[in-house]
């Protein structure tokens, strides 16, 4: 963990954002960012996560140091995926009051942070923004999203997962606290959100189009998402694996018995190939899909067992000063 900072200097509020290949708007974004934070009106710092990104991200990073005392920078040492990232910037957050999630895309505006604390309060622990509007994504994206999180608040087993919700939001230091606790290397971070509980409330915000670049995420990397989503917090899956079979094998008697009472009432006759194809494919492509979904599980057990770090920090900066080579609890 990252050392202390002098009592004088620690922050209240930490803003954590996780970054990659965000040169062409981080400038920007850091702009809003201040303006929102002064008049929130209460000591800050922002921690940029450098999740590596191959763009001028990180120079950029430096930059923003050099003019900007109140900003730390987390260099990982290679490409984690955002989750990790993320994971890495709270567990180098020193907020002593609690912590904003936020990207730096500005499809999330900073703007909405001062709606953020003004309804954070001793009685909510957690206040996080929820998507009125979507501008700038396409429809099937916009209707992926829907069907995405009704489905995980059906599939949820007793964690409700806001619909329309991303990461932005507020947390309060002993959320955040109970958040750290948990470090499975498969992280749904939207569910480990809910998972923890606590007190929560909603801020409706609309949702802009990317200020500038590329975003990482396209149908496949969403697919794997929603399904890393799903496996991480349901096993229904599974029981849904073992009622196919139960009822596929009940029509495989019932069309036993029939062929059986065919055969004794008018005889026997050639059975027909593709009858008998059809079944077989269709068992086949059964089998392996439920195997398919057991190796899902499986493959997630196995990277748990491996107990490897997080991931791995080449550089943390706080207000200018450089401490190479630490790493996560």
């Amino acid at each position: 963990m990252p050392t202390p900072l002098p009592v004088s200097d620690i922050p209240s509020l930490s803003v954590v954002v996780p970054c990659y290949n965000e040169q062409g708007v981080l400038p920007e974004f850091h702009q809003h960012l201040c303006a929102v934070m002064d008049r929130v009106g209460r000591p800050w710092e922002v921690v940029y996560v450098n999740d590596g990104s191959k763009d001028q991200t990180l120079v950029v990073m430096r930059d923003l140091e050099q003019q900007d005392n109140r900003v730390s920078s987390v260099n990982l040492s290679r490409n984690f995926g955002k989750e990790i990232a993320l994971t890495a910037g709270l567990d180098h957050a020193r907020g002593t009051q609690g912590v904003i999630v936020i990207d730096a895309d500005l499809q999330d505006p900073p703007e909405v942070i001062e709606t953020l604390v003004a309804e954070w309060s001793d009685d909510v622990d957690m206040v996080y923004a929820r998507r009125r509007a979507r501008e700038g994504e396409s429809i099937p994206k916009r209707f992926t999203a829907w069907m995405f999180y009704r489905v995980m608040a059906k599939l949820g087993n007793r964690v409700v997962i806001p619909p329309d919700t991303g990461d932005f939001r507020l947390l309060s230091r002993r959320a955040l606290d109970s958040l750290l606790q948990m470090r499975e290397r498969h992280r749904f971070m939207k569910g480990l959100f809910a998972w923890i509980g606590y007190p929560s409330k909603a801020v409706f915000y609309d949702r802009a189009p990317r200020a500038a670049g590329v975003t990482s995420f396209n149908y496949w990397s969403l697919w794997n998402f929603a399904l890393e989503g799903i496996t991480s917090f349901s096993v229904l899956p599974l029981q849904l694996g073992t009622y196919l079979g139960f009822v596929i094998s009940l029509l495989a008697v019932l069309y036993g018995g029939w062929i059986v009472l065919n055969t004794l009432l008018f005889g026997s006759h050639v059975p027909g190939y593709p009858s008998l194809m059809s079944v077989i494919l269709f068992l086949g492509g059964v089998q392996l899909m439920t195997l398919g979904l057991i190796g899902e599980y499986i493959g997630r057990i196995f990277n748990e067992t491996k107990n490897r770090p997080l991931y791995f920090v080449e550089s943390y900066h706080v207000a200018g000063v450089p401490q190479a080579g630490v790493k996560p609890e």
